[in-house]
């Protein structure tokens, strides 16, 4: 529409180009990596808050509270308190630090990435129960280490962030109301089963529960969240042959 108020002549759609990024290799190892060495350490699943926006990160913690029975913590054995770690990389790299503190004050063991020594979690990142994605450029690191994620920015009227990049990874996503970012990518990951729609953060929060207690049923909505980028790819190519 903007072309058009500029007088250009459109030709012709070819696609979405984000369906053609393809995520990097090392960092889908990085991920997988971080995934087996928590299941080996705790045997807890990771639920991902993806891009999230401000004022979703609460609402986000109060509802797992509310929704996903928890364990009590205990400062003598600094033991788990939630049976998933729960993963939020905020979209916005300067409110790393508040969304930490956010974490910390709602009394759950937090666990930067910043902080780990090189590329693998450490031992009190594998008891945490928060982990926050406070780097940059690594998001289909994190992806891969999801066994589900949230869709930032999706939870309040700001249009939502990037579900492509997490279904590329293999990454299941729940999403809320708002998607009109990306209206088209919803509404065909939704019709192929990728991606869940819900009204709400703690329906979101039941969703993401129902799937991390179906391991055949994760296992196949991951393979099919690939299947699905795959199939949509190709506007790349058509719009460099429709330029020459």
């Amino acid at each position: 529409s903007r072309l058009k108020v500029l007088d250009v002549k459109v030709r012709g759609i070819t696609g979405n180009l984000k369906f053609d990024a393809n995520p990097s290799t090392d960092l889908l190892a990085r991920g997988a990596q971080w995934r087996a060495l928590l299941q080996s350490a705790s045997q807890r699943p990771i639920l991902a808050f993806a891009s999230s926006r401000e004022g979703e990160e609460s609402e986000f913690l109060k509802a797992y509270a509310t929704t996903v029975q928890i364990k009590s913590a205990s400062d003598a054995t600094k033991s788990v308190v939630c049976e998933t770690v729960l993963l939020i990389v905020p979209r916005h790299p300067q409110r790393f630090d508040a969304v930490a503190d956010l974490a910390a004050q709602q009394g759950l063991q937090v666990s930067r990435r910043s902080a780990w020594p090189g590329d693998v979690p450490d031992e009190a990142a594998a008891q945490a129960d928060v982990w926050i994605g406070d780097s940059l450029g690594e998001m289909a690191a994190y992806a891969s280490a999801a066994h589900v994620a949230l869709l930032g920015g999706s939870f309040a009227p700001l249009g939502g962030q990037n579900l492509i990049e997490l279904l590329a990874c293999g990454c299941p996503v729940v999403m809320g109301q708002h998607t009109f970012n990306f209206a088209d990518a919803a509404e065909r990951a939704q019709e192929a089963g990728v991606a869940e729609r819900v009204v709400n953060m703690a329906e979101g929060i039941r969703a993401a529960q129902a799937l991390l207690a179906d391991d055949a049923q994760q296992s196949q909505r991951s393979q099919a969240a690939k299947a699905f980028v795959q199939a949509n790819a190709g506007a790349l190519q058509r719009t460099v042959r429709a330029l020459l």
